[in-house]
């Protein structure tokens, strides 16, 4: 069994595999219709020039390096360069709103900026002008930004042509140990303004000992390959899809979009995918609407191999059912195991909750399937199933290789271990709220089985995690929509699902003068299905959405029956929103939002 080296930090692991890898193939795109790939050692060049560039340009080590690109492979080299320059990586999203921008700007005090395309710094540089602390811009593609301010203007491609370097030098000044800070990742808070997640180098490297431990000892360490598409500023991808395979000396496939994943999957046949569950349930659909269309005996089968994965238990199939098990296996299953490339080894899912159903499925296929559980606080993996431990789909796994987890006196996971942040950048109050003699506080209830996995039983967090891992911080969202003038009252859900909906209480003066406007009497049973009167609440919900993130949009609503009130329970004294009252009275038609 091969084991990790137990490195100093991110940057001399990278520079390790890519001495080993030299030529062999690291990172691929999709040009002209052909995969190209660049060799690890090509790799290594390109960061050195780039740490070394940015070095040039002034950056001290310690400074923040915001980054704002979709993923490609100038993605990895620039976090990779920004560290081998001492610096600190800011990731961010590219759905992120020119607001989104400037808080992330102004919070982190980042040096600099580099940005990938023109749209995406169409977006960006209204923040970045108004910034003071911004000195450097770097653009990956020709952006032509015009005027930039004080800031300094650079191409990607020039730095790096105008500052080759031998990577033996600049691996040999990465003298920076575990402790010092890495990244910073900003998640969504419950007051609403992302707080930065400061993760160490030794943080991510424990997720990644972890991680190849689980691979190591359950698969087998081979030549491996990853295809990467959940958001690298995202903690799970930025870890998991990335560090994880350098860890690994693995090659990466950025994927060309969600709508040719399943293509890019049988092209680059991955042994190992990291994803998010929204993904799965989508799959699953377009396998089960695949299968129905060539037959009923092709259905039948898929039904069979279901219903015997349901039954199975810690992969044992009953004794009755394994003469059908062993049709399944020469007939359905190697076509579903060729439409996943042919050589999956893992899926292992995290960032968002799972219905175990959907777990089931895909194991019942033949596909093994890991679903795994942690937080940007934890960088980010705190666990993951694995079949030594017996795959359980309601569990999320035992804790990572020397990580502790107890369960609190009121049920919340604690986890203790170099995994857990060091706290969130410039917020003590947050740090203090969350840290706890070492401990961190999860804000997740849940157990721990006979066999140590952990089972999550409930959230006390007040936040909502979309099926895609993201997180909304309900009441900053709910806040700006009651200040409208329209509104009076709303609140908003989305947990496990693709987008956010709402229940809105409309203002009862707003609604008397729209009434007298346009002649119609305030019943307000009946205004509730009145076209115009919705439209004109749609329009204020309309202008919230402008403000917001596409995570955070408000793609439809229903109108409430009556306010929020401590009469009915649906407010506490203090005027704050019973969530779990509001989801018991309208959570029927809020699901059916997404049905329609």
């Amino acid at each position: 069994m091969r084991t990790l080296e137990h490195f100093p930090n991110l940057v001399t692991m990278f520079f390790t595999r890519a001495r080993e890898q030299a030529d062999q193939p690291f990172l691929w795109r999709k040009q002209s219709g052909k995969w190209q790939s660049i060799s690890w050692g090509e790799a290594a060049k390109q960061v050195a020039a780039l740490a070394t560039a940015l070095k040039a340009k002034g950056l001290q080590p310690g400074d923040r390096v915001m980054l704002v690109s979709e993923n490609r492979p100038e993605w990895c080299i620039s976090d990779l360069a920004i560290m081998a320059a001492g610096c600190v990586t800011v990731p961010t999203y590219i759905t992120n709103t020119e607001r989104d921008h400037a808080h992330i700007i102004e919070n982190s005090g980042a040096a600099a900026v580099i940005v990938s395309t023109a749209k995406l710094a169409k977006t960006l540089m209204p923040a970045v002008l108004r910034s003071v602390a911004v000195r450097l811009v770097i653009g990956i593609d020709d952006i032509r930004m015009g005027q930039v301010g004080a800031s300094d203007h650079c191409h990607w491609r020039d730095l790096i042509d105008e500052h080759a370097t031998d990577p033996a030098k600049v691996a040999a000044t990465a003298t920076f140990d575990r402790d010092d800070l890495a990244c910073i990742i900003y998640t969504s808070g419950t007051g609403g303004a992302p707080r930065g997640v400061m993760q160490h180098h030794g943080a991510i490297l424990h997720n990644c000992e972890g991680c190849v431990t689980v691979i190591s000892e359950d698969f087998g360490w081979e030549d491996e390959v990853f295809l990467s598409f959940l958001p690298l500023s995202h903690a799970y991808e930025h870890t998991g899809g990335q560090h994880f395979p350098i860890a690994l000396g693995a090659q990466i496939y950025y994927a060309e979009g969600l709508d040719k994943l399943a293509s890019n999957i049988e092209e680059t046949r991955p042994t190992i995918m990291v994803v998010v569950p929204r993904l799965f349930e989508v799959l699953r659909t377009r396998i089960t609407k695949a299968i129905e269309k060539q037959g009923k005996m092709p259905a039948y089968l898929l039904d069979r191999a279901v219903s015997i994965g349901a039954k199975a238990k810690d992969g044992r199939v009953p004794l009755y059912d394994r003469p059908m098990q062993m049709i399944l296996n020469r007939t359905l299953l190697p076509k579903i195991a060729q439409r996943f490339g042919g050589r999956m080894k893992a899926m292992v899912s995290g960032g968002a909750p799972l219905n175990p159903e959907v777990g089931t499925f895909f194991q019942s296929l033949g596909l093994t399937f890991l679903q795994g559980y942690g937080q940007t606080e934890a960088a980010p993996v705190i666990s993951c199933n694995r079949p030594s431990a017996g795959l359980k789909m309601d569990t999320v796994g035992p804790p990572l290789k020397n990580t502790e987890v107890r369960i609190a006196e009121d049920g919340e996971i604690l986890v203790r271990g170099e995994l857990v942040m060091h706290g969130y950048w410039r917020n003590e109050a947050e740090t203090a709220r969350v840290l706890k003699d070492g401990w961190l506080h999860t804000g997740d209830v849940g157990e721990i089985d006979e066999r140590g996995r952990i089972r999550i039983t409930d959230r006390k967090k007040d936040l909502i995690i979309n099926d895609k891992g993201d997180n909304v911080a309900p009441q900053k969202v709910e806040g700006m929509l009651t200040l409208r003038p329209e509104i009076m009252q709303a609140m908003i859900a989305g947990d496990r699902k693709p987008y956010m909906v709402a229940v809105i209480v409309p203002d009862p003066e707003w609604t008397a003068e729209w009434c007298a406007k346009n002649a119609e009497t305030c019943d307000f049973a009946k205004l509730a299905q009145d076209h115009d009167y919705r439209a004109a609440i749609g329009h204020a919900v309309e202008r919230v959405n402008r403000d917001l993130s596409q995570i955070e949009r408000i793609r439809r609503f229903i109108i409430a029956d009556e306010p929020f009130a401590i009469e009915n329970e649906q407010l506490t004294p203090s005027l704050k929103i019973r969530r779990h009252v509001l989801r018991r009275v309208y959570g029927e038609r809020l699901d059916a939002l997404y049905r329609g």
